[in-house]
């Protein structure tokens, strides 16, 4: 697949892959004859994965270092697992803390229709 095809498929812009590919993000990618980009179906799997970190609030930084355990194989699972283990922490803290957030946004809902309530009667 050409960087126009991966862009379709994936959403993001060419200047977005290009850069990932510059920041180490993407690597290996092969060029035919021509020079042009050519993906492969490991390249799509690699970039959703990219953007699912991305979803998920994990730095720029933070994804080049998992995409630096990724290229070291096997040997890294370890540290990729506990890096994802951290990274699950983070979200379940931000979780707790919206849930924290919702609550007291309800409760104020709640005391206005109160009050709404005693003005309509």
């Amino acid at each position: 697949m050409y960087i126009s095809e991966i862009s379709e498929r994936t959403g993001l812009s060419i200047h977005t892959l290009r850069y990932y590919e510059k920041e180490g993000l993407l690597t290996n990618i092969s060029r035919n004859e021509s020079g042009r980009r050519v993906y492969s179906e490991t390249d799509l799997a690699w970039l959703a994965w990219i953007q699912r970190l991305k979803s998920t609030g994990m730095s720029l930084e933070g994804i080049k270092r998992f995409s630096v355990l990724r290229s070291m194989g096997d040997s890294s699972i370890s540290d990729r697992k506990n890096m994802l283990i951290e990274h699950a922490q983070v979200l379940k803290n931000d979780i707790q803390h919206l849930k924290d957030e919702l609550e007291i946004v309800e409760y104020k809902i709640a005391a206005y229709q109160e009050k709404e309530n005693k003005l309509l009667t």
